[in-house]
């Protein structure tokens, strides 16, 4: 008994070639992943057309690489790719344009499988933006909150360290003055004290040292008063309150040097002059 091609004899039967029905599954395959990734091109970066031109198509998909590849005899291959065309009509979107010529679209549902994952991630944020904007906003302006906070903490912490440090060192000046028999001065200038406990970089921000001074207004142990240092006007601090702890109790000797001047310049008496340039105090008594 002969049977057609793509047919084989099974007893009084001819039944369909195992062989052919197998190639032609592996060319409709091919088909659709060359249409829908395409499609994916085309949705995903504007390369290319939505819709395949079937004669094209064919023609990229190289006869004798197919045939290569798949291992399809030369006889079978027409019957193989007319299988393949019929399943696929199936699988894809046609239409014709106005050419007549057959054209062929991956489905949308299927396309989203051949999409890249940059692609995806593009498309879900553009879906998602009218959401994703408030809280990109909300976490931009938390962050920036959190952040203004903590400069904030910051600042308090070493503006109150730095008051301390001012306290401490005009507590220790007046201590050497007193201890001299009055061959140290009892005050300091401002100026220096700040170029003495700044660093270089907090130097640069002219609010924390504002703060300090703000402080040492309020404190009614602390005197400011403008004087003459120098030739030049200066305003100077000096100690006016008792100890700022009971537990210092070492007393400083009359060598005793403040780390404010240089070791080769001894501090000089105050002289009734002086005391003639120092206007009223600015204290709080």
């Amino acid at each position: 008994m002969e049977c057609v091609k793509g047919y084989r004899a099974r007893g009084r039967f001819c039944v369909e070639d195992g062989d052919v029905v197998e190639k032609a599954g592996k060319i409709s395959e091919l088909i659709v992943n060359f249409v829908c990734e395409a499609n994916a091109r085309s949705v995903c970066d504007g390369v290319g057309a939505l819709w395949v031109n079937e004669v094209d198509m064919l023609n990229n998909l190289d006869k004798t690489r197919l045939m290569d590849s798949l291992g399809i005899e030369d006889s079978l291959f027409p019957l193989a790719k007319q299988k393949a065309l019929q399943s696929i009509y199936n699988i894809l979107e046609t239409r014709r344009n106005f050419k007549r010529v057959q054209e062929l679209k991956c489905p949308d549902l299927l396309v989203k499988r051949y999409k890249s994952y940059a692609c995806r991630m593009r498309e879900w944020l553009s879906e998602h933006v009218s959401v994703l904007m408030p809280v990109f906003a909300a976490l931009v302006g938390c962050t920036l909150v959190l952040q203004k906070l903590r400069r904030r903490r910051l600042l308090a912490a070493r503006v109150e360290e730095l008051y301390q440090q001012v306290c401490e060192t005009l507590e220790e000046i007046a201590m050497i003055s007193r201890n001299s028999d009055g061959h140290g001065e009892p005050w300091v200038v401002a100026s220096w004290l700040r170029d003495h406990l700044l660093l270089p970089k907090e130097r640069k921000n002219p609010e924390l040292w504002k703060m300090v001074e703000e402080l040492v207004q309020e404190d009614s142990r602390l005197d400011r008063y403008p004087k003459l240092v120098k030739g030049e006007a200066k305003v100077v601090w000096e100690w006016q309150g008792g100890s700022l702890s009971s537990s210092r109790k070492k007393k400083k000797g009359v060598d005793g040097k403040s780390k404010l001047f240089p070791e080769e310049t001894p501090p000089r008496a105050v002289s009734d002059q002086d005391y003639s340039e120092r206007k009223p105090s600015e204290s709080l008594h």
